[in-house]
């Protein structure tokens, strides 16, 4: 099979050495994440729920997730949420198939819950939080572009965007909320999981600044409240010098003002319960950043099918293969990869995939190119690998 792939030399300047680059990560607790969360574990369980009944994927959607923010009294050491967050899953499923009724809406709501015990810790699921459930009806007459034993067609003509690698600024971005979560959170408890984290590097020069819902009933009083800023801000700057040998400043919740007693204190670690909404596809793209000096889609990769959906779909193969590129071939200083499909045709045949390459100096692009495009076809020809992935879970989505 003969496919469309081009991979061309890209002259630009890579984006570790422009002047400016700026880079953005949402929070696993920001009310954007939640709802990408939410979305994705959904379809992850419906996939699983089809899977069991029928024996394939069937037709669903279920990335349009909308978190309606409540209100809260947060204080030193307790707090209370006085109006639940609203949570409403909406979408479309598949709800009977050849005879088989499937329980879309139970199914959903039991994976939201479990999503949000394991995530958002410091929620009362009880008290803080209402979800409903509004799955409209999927079409099981799509059955045919959803066969279990041939690649299946593209649901739109979209694309989908990857690059590779992360620059040292990307990596301290991505890494600062992670591992703030993952392990400064286990030692300090009130630190919530609503952590929005800026990086701006002006030439050799770093600025992180960190914006973190911090829960009061784990916080005795200002001073507690001054001590854990400062912890997270030497845990940030030590962290980001982990990945660059530039100059860091870091700074952590810059609209406190200790004189009229306003910090960002919560009672939940999240601002959802004080006037912040959330939608899918307003956060993180697929590679967990928001990346300005990088091509980017505009699709929300959350919550939408892993068969045949473009914008789930090529944006995590884009940006898998972009990473692979870098990994298999030294010479490559940056790469971005877009591939464009064309409704109804088979995905693993997009109308183009498009491979831009920086290479380093005095490199021979000819060898570059025969080996981009080698690993381009092979993650095209294996596209449905990555649906097997989806659906296990072990791509990450936001």
């Amino acid at each position: 099979m003969i496919r469309n792939i081009k991979v061309e030399p890209l002259t630009e300047t890579p984006v570790n050495r422009q002047q400016i680059e700026l880079v953005e990560r949402k929070g696993i607790g920001h009310p954007d994440s939640i709802s990408d969360g939410l979305s994705e574990a959904v379809s992850r369980a419906l996939c699983a729920e089809y899977i069991k009944k029928c024996g394939a994927v069937l037709h669903h959607n279920t990335d349009e997730t909308q978190i309606v923010a409540g209100r809260s009294c947060p204080a030193f050491g307790g707090g209370e949420v006085i109006q639940p967050i609203y949570t409403l899953l909406v979408g479309r499923a598949t709800k009977e198939f050849e005879g088989v009724e499937i329980p879309t809406d139970a199914v959903a709501l039991s994976a939201a819950r479990q999503y949000l015990r394991k995530h958002i810790v410091d929620m009362d699921l009880e008290r803080d939080i209402i979800i409903d459930c509004k799955l409209g009806t999927g079409s099981s007459d799509l059955r045919d572009v959803f066969r279990k034993d041939s690649v299946p067609f593209a649901n739109d003509t979209s694309f989908g965007v990857g690059h590779a690698p992360f620059s040292e600024l990307e990596n301290i971005v991505y890494n600062t909320e992670r591992q703030l979560i993952n392990d400064l959170k286990k030692k300090v408890p009130g630190i919530g999981t609503d952590i929005k984290v800026m990086g701006m590097r002006d030439g050799d020069e770093i600025t992180v600044t960190v914006g973190c819902a911090m829960v009061g009933r784990h916080i005795d009083d200002m001073d507690s409240y001054i001590s854990i800023k400062q912890q997270m801000n030497n845990y940030v700057h030590d962290l980001a010098l982990k990945y660059t040998d530039r100059k860091v400043n870091t700074y952590v919740n810059t609209a406190d003002n200790y004189d009229h007693g306003s910090v960002f204190l919560t009672v939940t670690g999240t601002s959802a319960e004080m006037g912040d909404d959330g939608s899918v596809g307003r956060g993180n793209r697929c590679n967990g950043l928001i990346t300005p000096n990088r091509p980017m889609s505009m699709e929300a990769t959350s919550g939408k099918n892993p068969i045949n959906h473009i914008g789930k779909l090529y944006n995590l193969l884009s940006t898998k293969m972009a990473m692979q590129i870098v990994q298999e071939i030294p010479d490559v200083e940056d790469v971005y990869i877009r591939i464009l499909s064309q409704i109804g045709q088979p995905i693993d045949q997009p109308l183009v995939a498009s491979a831009q390459i920086i290479p380093k100096k005095g490199t021979h692009f000819e060898s570059i190119r025969s080996e981009a495009n080698a690993i381009i076809d092979e993650g095209l020809a294996n596209v449905v690998d990555i649906t097997k992935m989806i659906i296990k879970g072990e791509l990450d989505t936001f």
